[in-house]
């Protein structure tokens, strides 16, 4: 069975499918070879059932809404605010960049919003005081994928779905892990402005600080909204994406008068084209999920892989392989989907708390969105800068050597991943 689903998947993707297709035809290609009495209607249900949890009505909002601050003033004001503090030392306006789109994930939740919202500015900034164009673009697509551990992150809310475990309790978790990618970011490249004798801006007066304080002060109530709505009990981890939205659409349309309502056609229009590819592979996961369960692949590969009765280091060893590799090559929203059902319950057997299993999950997806050869910040960085894509990779890997540090520090020191977790 486990070769059939193998092999079909990957004929598929050597012709050129969209990933939706192997999905969908390797599931039902082992279902009717091995079981040939189920009925067909039931991969309907299964389709259907992937995009009915309450809790994904959080993506296409969160999505529109980092939309609508990429199309207007939210993340300009928010790097200003940052280098106000931080600009004038060692590697300043590099530690501006890494804060900054730490701000952003805070808001958006999604890694390309990110490297789109702040790295286009930030990139002409870094240029300009000397800082070489891979050194930058590695910065930036690294500093990106803080996005998927600051909440409100799409990755988790996929892996609530999946398993069942609290949006809120993961959302909380990843404050301390993301904040510790910051600091390694930080000190790295304090270090590495001093070393190249990279030039410091002058440093700003307090009024000035001020200043720039005021303007930033609208879209740093996101994450307080976020925060404070969810774990005060007031809304939902979803109503708090709708929020969102508002909030956005107020400060952009009102306030800050960035965009105008002639305007929102547009922007709805690429939420939907985002939410559609993310909801159809959410769809095609859930039957592929289903039907490996029902044919007790995930029990095959377990017993293969970790033996009868696997510690927890060496499960979340082999989680930490498996979901790495996979981001490297296919989105990681198919990630969560397929690998999750098959480790998940073996994780619990082993005693490792559900939340901390999704930090690390949620972890090996960010490192994978900026791993060769298909990472999606490589790729949406070699769009947006029009740069190859071998001068995109080039600065990367200083940042993922830090990332594996960090992923070995978060799975050997759980309370990295729970120490907020009420």
């Amino acid at each position: 069975m486990v070769l059939l689903l193998m092999s079909i998947m990957v004929v598929l993707l050597l012709l050129n499918f969209p990933m939706l297709i192997p999905m969908i035809v390797a599931p039902l290609a082992v279902l009717v070879v091995y079981f040939p009495n189920i009925n067909p209607l039931l991969a309907t249900q299964q389709i259907i059932a992937g995009v009915q949890p309450f809790v994904l009505l959080a993506v296409p909002m969160f999505i529109f809404a980092a939309d609508i601050m990429c199309a207007g003033q939210t993340a300009r004001r928010l790097l200003d605010f940052v280098e106000t503090f931080v600009g004038h030392i060692h590697g300043g306006m590099s530690i501006t960049t890494a804060a900054t789109c730490t701000l952003f994930g805070a808001i958006s939740g999604s890694t390309q919003a990110t490297v789109v919202a702040i790295g286009k500015p930030m990139r002409n900034r870094l240029l300009a005081i000397g800082y070489e164009d891979e050194d930058t673009i590695g910065l930036i697509i690294s500093s990106a994928i803080i996005a998927l551990l600051i909440p409100p992150s799409i990755s988790m809310i996929m892996y609530c779905v999946v398993t069942g475990a609290s949006v809120g309790d993961l959302f909380i978790a990843g404050v301390i892990p993301g904040l510790l990618i910051l600091a390694f970011f930080a000190v790295y490249n304090y270090f590495h402005a001093k070393r190249k004798n990279i030039p410091r801006t002058v440093k700003l007066t307090w009024s000035e600080r001020v200043s720039a304080i005021k303007d930033a002060a609208a879209p740093l109530g996101f994450p307080v909204i976020i925060f404070a709505g969810i774990y005060s009990g007031f809304f939902s981890p979803t109503e708090a994406a709708a929020v969102s939205v508002l909030y956005a659409t107020i400060l952009e349309l009102f306030v800050f008068r960035t965009i105008k309502p002639k305007d929102f056609p547009q922007i709805a229009l690429s939420t939907a084209v985002v939410t559609s590819a993310v909801f159809v592979l959410v769809a095609a996961g859930s039957l592929f999920s289903w039907a490996i369960s029902y044919a007790k692949i995930p029990q095959i590969i377990t017993a293969t892989l970790l033996g009868p009765t696997p510690s927890a280091l060496k499960i979340l060893t082999m989680v930490t392989i498996f979901y790495f590799v996979g981001c490297m090559f296919v989105d990681s929203i198919v990630v969560i989907i397929i690998l999750t059902p098959i480790f998940y319950p073996l994780a619990l057997k082993a005693g490792i708390h559900p939340i901390h299993l999704g930090i690390i999950v949620t972890l090996q997806a960010a490192i994978g969105s900026i791993s060769p050869p298909f990472g999606c910040n490589i790729f949406t960085a070699c769009a947006i800068f029009d740069r190859p894509y071998l001068k995109v990779v080039k600065g990367i890997p200083p940042y993922m050597i830090m990332l594996i540090i960090i992923s070995v520090l978060v799975i050997t020191f759980p309370q990295l991943s729970l120490m907020l977790v009420p």
